[in-house]
């Protein structure tokens, strides 16, 4: 049975370059997340995360290492992130779990932020402006 769909695939990795991978198929939602843990890891006001089906994504240089933090919504996050330069790349297994997380400043051409929902908006920084028409939650949607 064939599949009709085009498949996009982008392509992404560390920031020093140990780690790379694709993803081929299309994103089930984009997040601009406001939380601490998100500011921590980004270094800046906000983390960009793509959701994406695991089965999609395919290490093909490097191997991640994992550590798991406690998530504001009271839940637990896998991280994964490159040994040498400590980049993360996604959240989730892409082994274990049914969709993951790609971090959206691994991904080498990054997305398109105009219809990113806007979570953690209770935690966002000062001074930071959501765009006019963006979808936004107090905290994490269910």
């Amino acid at each position: 049975m064939s599949d009709d769909r085009t498949m996009t695939t982008r392509t992404g990795g560390c920031q020093c370059g140990a780690i790379r991978y694709k993803f081929t198929g299309e994103p089930i939602d984009l997040y601009a997340c406001h939380c601490r843990e998100c500011r921590r890891q980004s270094a800046s006001a906000f983390g960009i995360t793509m959701m994406v089906r695991a089965a999609d994504v395919r290490l093909i240089k490097g191997a991640v290492k994992t550590w798991t933090r406690p998530a504001d919504s009271g839940g637990r996050v896998e991280c994964a992130f490159c040994p040498d330069c400590g980049s993360r790349v996604w959240h989730g297994s892409i082994t274990g779990e049914s969709e993951i997380g790609l971090k959206g400043g691994s991904l080498d051409d990054p997305p398109d932020l105009t219809g990113a929902k806007q979570i953690w908006v209770s935690r966002k920084l000062p001074g930071v402006k959501l765009p006019d028409n963006a979808i936004c939650f107090d905290e994490e949607p269910d």
